[in-house]
């Protein structure tokens, strides 16, 4: 079989600079996972679920058995076979925890995104969403039949005037994240909230990268600025600082009903099944009460934010760090000699960002010391 069209693509990807390969990990120390708080790095899921089975006894209750026997498929979409007592408790546990009516479980953070998007805004409706908005968030909106139009990352004035264009127009939805994959800084949610109300539009938020990390116990962005009563939906995805598998998106009853209804990707798709979401669960009870761990990560970025650099260094409060190195063979090399020195620190090319933009993208953990940052300082300094 000829495959010449896909190697002639390959090939000007390599040309670029940014040909992808998948890579082992090689025993460096951390700065590229998205395990913020640990959980993952400190098995603190598995630990929890040990010393769940080790408290089973033949006396145990029939509930405690059961996690001996948690299964590793679900043997069907929700709507068949897969659904089940556990995956409903979680559901609606993580929706009280993060002050919802409603919640949906989907099998990841894209999942969810795609799934979302895809199905609730109509023909005759508008999407405007941020311009550095995640892939998952934009495919969805690109498979629905809603005109969709971006506004300048956090530029509220555009997104007003945006907004002033869209009137009259069906439902309009403004769709954000809470904290940037890409850059690490936030939303200005307060004030997208205030102009969704008075246009009468549905905001929806991306929280993947605040789950765990923003707020007291970790609730995100919009619980910490009390907006959870502004959002028409909003998406949790466990793969980050929760350490596990899976998404969640939060709204009303009648938004999950018709998720239930007309969502393909939750439709068509096999549930998760019982060891992911007791490990969903676990993670739960395990993040909120993390406020060490996010009061070091806090260290940490304070000290990461005062170093003197000689990149360009973007602002950000949050995990992600980034040090602007244009070009992508030129961040590449840098990228490399960081990991001949047993730092885990993984370059963004050109075309994931603008040319011109590439980037070191730093990501600091509760389990990162300050010697560890102190050497990575050293190194870009």
């Amino acid at each position: 079989m000829n495959e010449s069209f896909l190697q002639k693509k390959l090939s000007e990807r390599s040309a670029q600079m940014a040909l992808r390969q998948l890579r082992q990990p090689e025993g460096l120390t951390d700065f590229c996972s998205n395990d913020y708080l640990g959980i993952i790095h400190e098995g603190l899921t598995e630990w929890y679920y040990l010393q769940a089975l080790r408290r089973i006894d033949p006396e145990a209750s029939g509930q405690e058995q059961g996690l001996l026997l948690d299964r590793h498929g679900s043997g069907g979409s929700r709507l068949l076979a897969g659904n089940y007592p556990l995956i409903e408790e979680t559901e609606n546990a993580i929706a009280s925890f993060h002050e919802a009516p409603a919640g949906l479980l989907f099998n990841s953070g894209y999942d969810a995104n795609l799934g979302l998007l895809s199905c609730v805004p109509q023909k005759g409706d508008t999407v405007l969403y941020d311009a550095l908005s995640h892939a998952s968030l934009r495919d969805g909106i690109r498979l629905s039949f809603a005109q969709a139009h971006a506004f300048r990352h956090n530029d509220l004035e555009q997104l007003r005037e945006k907004l002033d264009r869209a009137a009259g127009t069906g439902t309009v939805f403004v769709v954000t994240e809470s904290v940037f994959s890409m850059d690490g800084d936030q939303a200005p949610l307060t004030a997208m909230a205030a102009l969704c109300a008075q246009y009468g539009a549905c905001l929806v938020v991306d929280e993947a990268h605040a789950t765990g990390v923003i707020g007291d116990r970790g609730e995100g962005l919009v619980q910490q600025l009390g907006l959870s009563g502004d959002c028409f939906a909003r998406i949790h995805t466990f793969g980050k600082a929760a350490g596990c598998h899976g998404a969640i998106v939060l709204g009303s009853q009648t938004l999950k009903d018709y998720l239930v209804n007309f969502c393909r990707p939750f439709i068509y798709t096999t549930a998760l099944p019982e060891s992911s979401v007791r490990a969903i669960s676990y993670a739960y009870s395990i993040f909120p009460e993390m406020t060490e761990e996010r009061a070091q990560l806090q260290r940490l970025i304070s000290l990461f934010q005062e170093a003197s650099l000689r990149y360009e260094k973007l602002p950000s409060s949050t995990p992600i760090q980034v040090v602007i190195i244009p070009g992508n063979e030129a961040v590449k090399a840098v990228a490399e000699d960081l990991q001949q020195a047993g730092l885990d620190v993984r370059p963004i090319l050109y075309p994931t960002v603008p040319k011109g933009l590439e980037r070191l993208r730093i990501v600091l953990h509760a389990f990162n010391t300050e010697a560890e940052l102190d050497k990575l300082i050293l190194l870009l300094s």
